[in-house]
C-alpha cells in the first residue's frame, strides 16, 4: 500500500491520506463555507453563492462539502498517471475522465472550481488553466491547491503532492496571470509531516495550528483563491504596424518630354517644339 500511495486514490484511502483530506478540507472550508439548508456560503457581492461546482485533477474527496440538493458538484479526473486510477464511482456519483486540451463542458457554465492534484502533474499547464477559464462564468470563482516547493510534502514522492512540479507562490500567481486569472486570497495547509507516524488528529492538528502562525510558509500545500481578470491582456504579442505602401507616379511637369531634356527644343525639333499652324518654318 505504502508504494502505491502515489496514486491519489489509493493515498485517500490510507490513514495518512485520509489524515491529509480531513485537515485539507478544513482549509478548504475556510475560503467556502458549507453552510445549512443547503447552500454554500461564501459571500461574493453580497449574495450567497450556490450552483455548479467542477473538480479538476482529482477533487473527489473534497467535493462532498458542498454537494447537496442545491449545489451540483462534478469530478473531473485529468488523464495522467497520479490521477487517472480511482474507484468505480466517486463520492458524487458524477465523475468523469478528461484531458487537459478539451473539456467535455459548455463554455461560461460552472459557479466555482476546485483544483487540486492538477497543475502539478500535468504538461500542458497554460492549456489546462485555459480550459478552466473558458468554463467559469464571469464571476466564478477559481481554489487552487497545489504543492509547495518550501514544503515537506513536495520532497516526499510517497504521496501524490510529491509527484510532477511544485510550486512557490510567485510562480503560480505568474501562471495564473497568463491564463487571465486574479490572486485574491492564499494560505498554506499541512504542515504534519509526509512520512512516519501520523501521530493522530490531535497531534497533527496541534501542528496544523502551530505551523500556520509560526511558520506559515512552509505548509506543504499552497491554497489559493483566484477570479477572473476581465481586463487582462489576451496576449503578449503586438499586432504589427502596418506602413502605408508609398507609391510614385510620373509628374507630367518635370517629365522629359516637358523639360525638352534630349528632345532638341533648341532645334525646334522635340515634341514639344513649337509650330506655327503647321506650315514651313520661318528662316533667318
Amino acid at each position: 500500500m505504502q508504494e502505491n500511495t502515489r496514486i491519489a486514490s489509493q493515498f485517500y484511502a490510507s490513514p495518512r491520506g485520509r489524515l491529509a483530506a480531513t485537515h485539507l478540507r478544513r482549509h478548504l472550508s475556510s475560503f467556502w463555507p458549507a453552510a445549512p439548508e443547503g447552500r454554500m456560503g461564501g459571500q461574493v457581492r453580497g449574495q450567497m453563492v450556490q450552483g455548479q461546482i467542477l473538480g479538476v485533477g482529482y477533487a473527489a474527496p473534497y467535493l462532498s462539502l458542498w454537494d447537496n440538493d442545491t449545489t451540483t458538484c462534478v469530478s473531473a479526473r485529468l488523464d495522467t498517471l497520479v490521477t487517472r486510477p480511482a474507484p468505480a464511482e466517486g463520492a458524487t456519483g458524477r465523475e468523469c475522465v478528461v484531458a487537459e486540451e478539451r473539456f467535455p463542458f459548455c463554455e461560461l457554465f460552472f459557479d466555482r472550481v476546485v483544483m487540486i492534484h492538477a497543475l502539478e502533474v500535468t504538461d500542458a499547464r497554460n492549456t489546462l488553466l485555459r480550459q478552466v477559464w473558458k468554463v467559469m462564468k464571469d464571476d466564478a470563482r477559481l481554489l487552487l491547491v497545489v504543492p509547495n516547493r518550501s514544503g515537506m510534502w513536495a520532497h516526499a514522492d510517497t504521496s501524490p503532492f510529491g509527484q510532477g512540479t511544485p510550486f512557490s507562490y510567485r510562480q503560480v500567481t505568474r501562471a495564473l496571470a497568463t491564463a487571465c486569472l486574479r490572486v485574491e486570497r492564499h494560505e498554506n495547509a499541512l504542515y504534519f509531516p509526509p512520512v512516519g507516524p501520523t501521530g493522530g488528529r490531535r497531534w497533527s492538528g496541534m501542528l496544523e495550528r502551530a505551523g500556520t502562525r509560526l511558520l506559515p510558509y512552509l505548509g506543504g500545500v499552497c491554497v489559493i483563491e483566484a477570479v477572473k481578470d476581465a481586463y487582462a491582456p489576451v496576449g503578449n504579442a503586438t499586432a504589427p504596424a502596418r506602413v502605408p505602401t508609398l507609391r510614385l507616379r510620373r509628374a507630367d511637369a518635370f517629365s522629359r518630354s516637358a523639360t525638352g531634356i534630349g528632345t532638341g527644343i533648341g532645334t525646334g525639333t522635340g515634341e514639344n517644339a513649337p509650330r506655327h499652324g503647321g506650315g514651313r518654318a520661318m528662316r533667318s
